[in-house]
């Protein structure tokens, strides 16, 4: 059995990630999203919140080989406790490629983990959750862009300034 694990920070979980997921969650028997947990960084949302963000938007769909979990250790370490062999990440027309190169070469040092690349489906390549957010802060319109449980959390979380 192949196990993905698809990470990111999903600050918040974005309707192009969920694509992403999705896609793999057909190509692989288990996958699991993890919720990398990055201590350089300020999220908006909890560690927590972001993982429930994920569950509520995935069991609409009902997809029984997906976990949904968090880490703020190496991706490679929770690649290596649960047996997985390949990361999966979306790849955008901004630059994405080039970040995630370096970091896909030393995943494959670090654990001889491999990763693959989905590029993002057209409609959504724009967007990210840092676009998301600003325009969330400026009263835009985001549905669409997030799942609909993100909507409310994200204007909520906007109006009080954490979540």
């Amino acid at each position: 059995m192949t196990i993905a694990v698809c990470p990111g920070s999903f600050d918040p979980v974005t309707s192009g990630h969920l694509d992403v997921i999705e896609r793999c969650a057909s190509f692989f028997q288990e996958v699991h999203v993890v919720v990398a947990v990055n201590m350089a960084k300020t999220p908006l949302f909890s560690e927590g919140a972001r993982v429930s963000m994920i569950c509520e938007a995935l069991r609409a769909d009902g997809y029984p080989n997906i976990t949904v979990t968090s880490t703020s250790g190496l991706i490679t370490d929770y690649c290596t406790q649960v047996g997985a062999s390949v990361i999966v990440k979306g790849l955008r027309q901004n630059g994405d490629y080039e970040a995630e190169l370096g970091m896909a070469l030393v995943n494959r040092q670090l654990a001889n983990v491999e990763t693959l690349f989905l590029p993002a489906d057209p409609v959504r390549e724009h967007i990210s959750s840092s676009i998301v957010k600003d325009v969330a802060r400026h009263g835009g319109d985001i549905r669409g862009m997030v799942p609909d449980n993100v909507v409310e959390q994200l204007q909520a979380a906007m109006n009080t300034g954490k979540s």
